[in-house]
């Protein structure tokens, strides 16, 4: 259905051509068809996870998740066409990374790292374990 948010949800105008795991850097490298590049750290993939269980249902459900200075990514598969579920060594796998939302994910990663930071402090929290 047109402008309906869930399927518009795993619509994506960028699609990777290369998907690279770097596991003893602990990052995702992805680069798409329109020639953006992004790298990911795992961490922020972790945090980032768009599974029910770290964003809830609504905006304000959002959980903040600390402690993953460390975290890893396991290993990914591929869901359909549109999307990864990546495993992460603490063992969080819920999370369905689409195509549409890794980049938004990279276009946005200063702005996000840096809310997620600041949120860590103002709450008292770490990044590590």
């Amino acid at each position: 259905m047109a402008g309906d948010p869930e399927a518009d949800r795993f619509s994506t105008k960028a699609w990777p051509v290369e998907i690279r795991h770097k596991k003893s850097e602990k990052r995702l490298e992805i680069d798409f068809d329109d020639g953006a590049k992004f790298s990911y750290p795992a961490e922020y993939l972790r945090v980032e996870s768009p599974s029910a269980e770290v964003q809830g249902h609504t905006p304000s459900q959002k959980k903040l998740i600390s402690g993953r200075r460390h975290v890893g990514i396991m290993k990914m598969e591929p869901v359909g066409n549109y999307a990864v579920r990546i495993e992460f060594d603490d063992m969080h796998d819920t999370g369905i990374f689409s195509w549409k939302y890794l980049y938004e994910l990279g276009v946005d990663y200063e702005a996000r790292w840096q809310a997620y930071l600041n949120e860590l402090d103002t709450k008292g929290l770490s990044r590590d374990p």
